[in-house]
């Protein structure tokens, strides 16, 4: 399909980057930001969404940063290795995402802010023109959901990233920035729980790094993710788990693929702790209760929400060496 037109913007520093949108801004122009573009590019190529003007942010210095501890918004899936001093949780969730090709392009920055996806938004054009609108892409026609009838309040496509997740387990936060300013949240945070909006970015803010404590450190994980191939395809389901080894208490859990956000389960896991203990089977089923998949994915919910307990069960049983 032809690529609809836009112009390319290209600032070379986080303050060229936040002038120009906030010139954009004023001038009323629609823009995107685009890092390794494999989730925009694709989108603008099935009319999905495009903007007239893209803004890359390929040539911001920072936005390349790659330490242990600090995770640049360019940063490519294929760097995120343990010889270059990554977490190795961050490793494994890295290394299951698409294809080797993908991930050389593919950056944590695009994938923590990946589009939420639906059977009936991610279509072309015409397809979705012929058999009647959805609320996320309603055209103006105020049209209600497709998955869930007669309501347009509500987008429930799913986000369907592998490294949030895995972010979340290990204490991560986002730095934002923007014509406003700087601001930092925990990823936990980043999101919200509405397939169009999908996070709390601000018109003109684009995420610049992720940031990780010095406890992550400390911490082992373990990722588990079912998808239909497994190569290539987006996560059906994913469990990612962490825990400094040995204290219970320091367990953390977060899914992805099941909702319009990746989830930490705080709650959930403090009270299995304090009734069961680290208890594989009451996790299980405490994350299980949690998540309400919607049928706009490859495989059905049922399936996907009752894969949940073999995922969860699978990853606490990784971090226990079992």
């Amino acid at each position: 399909m032809l690529m609809p037109p836009f112009e390319l913007h290209h600032p070379a520093s986080v303050e060229d980057a936040v002038a120009l949108a906030a010139s954009l801004l004023e001038a009323g122009e629609a823009f995107d930001w685009v890092a390794g573009g494999t989730d925009v590019l694709p989108n603008y190529k099935w009319h999905i969404n495009p903007k007239p003007h893209v803004i890359s942010l390929a040539g911001i210095e920072s936005a390349h940063a790659l330490s242990p501890l600090e995770i640049g918004c360019m940063v490519p899936l294929a760097s995120l290795t343990v010889a270059n001093g990554v977490h190795p949780l961050l490793a494994e969730a890295a290394a299951k995402v698409a294809s080797s090709l993908i991930r050389k392009s593919a950056t944590v920055g695009g994938n923590l802010c990946l589009d939420t996806r639906c059977f009936w938004y991610n279509q072309g054009e015409d397809w979705r023109r012929s058999i009647d609108w959805c609320h996320k892409a309603d055209c103006g026609t105020g049209a209600d959901c497709r998955v869930i009838p007669n309501q347009n309040t509500l987008c429930v496509a799913t986000y369907q990233g592998d490294l949030a997740p895995n972010f979340m387990v290990l204490g991560a936060e986002v730095v934002l920035v923007g014509p406003k300013g700087e601001r930092t949240l925990p990823l936990h945070e980043f999101y919200a729980l509405d397939g169009m909006k999908k996070n709390v970015l601000e018109e003109g803010e684009f995420l610049l790094k992720v940031v990780l404590p010095e406890t992550a450190l400390e911490r082992t994980g373990s990722y588990q993710k079912l998808r239909v191939r497994d190569s290539w395809d987006f996560p059906e389901a994913g469990i990612a788990a962490s825990w400094i080894q040995g204290q219970p208490e320091s367990l953390a859990l977060a899914s992805t693929a099941l909702e319009s956000i990746p989830r930490l389960h705080a709650e959930e896991v403090a009270q299995v702790l304090q009734t069961d203990g680290m208890n594989g089977s009451a996790l299980a089923k405490a994350v299980h209760k949690a998540v309400k998949p919607v049928n706009n994915t490859a495989l059905p919910p049922r399936y996907r929400r009752s894969m949940v307990r073999t995922l969860t069960k699978r990853a606490v049983k990784a971090l226990m060496g079992e």
